[in-house]
């Protein structure tokens, strides 16, 4: 799958993905290829700032419904690469044009992004980091979804290049892996054919814009939830393809668990995960955990927590 069609994110649709390609909200969808359980695909891309913005959402309805289903995610390959690319129409015309759209997507949702790289040191391709997520999948799955987070953490609130090597060694050092290593290794055929099977299956599950979150039931028929929805979208998609099930959530891991796990929250993820207010948060945060085991900071006018190491 090979994508050189602009990089551009719908405030109104929540959708990442080629410009002028309209996606749907849900839609149903049919595969032929027999399955043992429900599946979860989720189709995203390092880059995708809709993506980013859904973090809260998704994490809330993986920790809560988690248990009906088997989670897979995917790369769909959002930006090949700039070179020969002009789109008048949508206004993009280079890298340089992405950094105001998304500050509009950081400033609507509250998950901080600052973009202002894109005018000085752009990422080049969301395919380098994307090798590097295939390279640690196949090294250690449970890692995978960590480097995922790190990566969009640098990318968004804390505008780091995660195309370029040295950024990613630091971020793949932090987890106690060897970043040079990996790097290296993501620059072999072998990592490009595995990111290509990603792409492949995005291509079979007729995914054309980010995020998209797929459930296929044993017959591999089931419900597409395309762009950055509200939280009752994915429970009312789930209880559709699992209508005799009698879904129930499980109750939010206690805040000093997801804290340990996850290293950094920023308030808006807080907010989704507990249902508070904004104006809760910092109370919730002081009652749940020990003064001396997190760090309060600020970003783009947005509080997030973090492990006291």
């Amino acid at each position: 799958m090979t994508n050189q069609n602009p990089m551009m994110c719908d405030l109104e649709t929540g959708i990442c993905g080629p410009a002028g390609e309209g996606n749907a909200e849900m839609s149903f969808i049919d595969l032929s290829t027999p399955s043992k359980k429900i599946d979860l695909y989720y189709v995203t891309d390092p880059i995708c700032s809709h993506c980013w913005a859904l973090e809260p959402t998704l994490r809330k309805f993986v920790e809560e419904y988690g248990q009906y289903f088997n989670m897979h995610t995917i790369m769909g390959g959002l930006l090949e690469k700039w070179d020969g690319f002009a789109d008048v129409s949508n206004g993009i015309s280079g890298p340089e044009d992405v950094a105001g759209h998304w500050r509009e997507v950081g400033d609507h949702t509250r998950m901080p992004i600052d973009g202002s790289f894109w005018l000085e040191d752009p990422v080049s391709s969301s395919f380098i980091p994307s090798r590097v997520y295939k390279v640690i999948q196949q090294k250690d799955a449970s890692l995978a979804p960590v480097f995922l987070r790190k990566a969009r953490e640098a990318v968004f609130p804390f505008n780091k290049n995660i195309g370029r090597d040295q950024v990613l060694i630091d971020i793949i050092n932090e987890m106690g892996l060897n970043g040079e290593e990996i790097v290296k290794e993501s620059y072999l055929p072998a990592a490009q054919d595995s990111l290509q099977e990603d792409f492949q299956m995005a291509g079979r599950l007729s995914v054309r814009g980010f995020p998209t979150i797929i459930f296929l039931n044993e017959e591999k028929k089931g419900v597409k939830v395309g762009g950055a929805r509200p939280f009752d979208s994915y429970v009312q998609a789930l209880k559709q393809i699992l209508p005799e099930e009698n879904i129930q959530p499980k109750t939010a891991p206690k805040l000093q668990n997801i804290l340990k796990k996850e290293g950094l929250l920023f308030s808006r993820e807080i907010e989704e995960l507990y249902g508070l207010e904004q104006s809760d948060v910092a109370a919730f945060v002081e009652k749940e955990l020990t003064t001396d085991g997190y760090i309060v900071e600020e970003v783009l006018g947005e509080k997030y927590i973090k492990v006291n190491k």
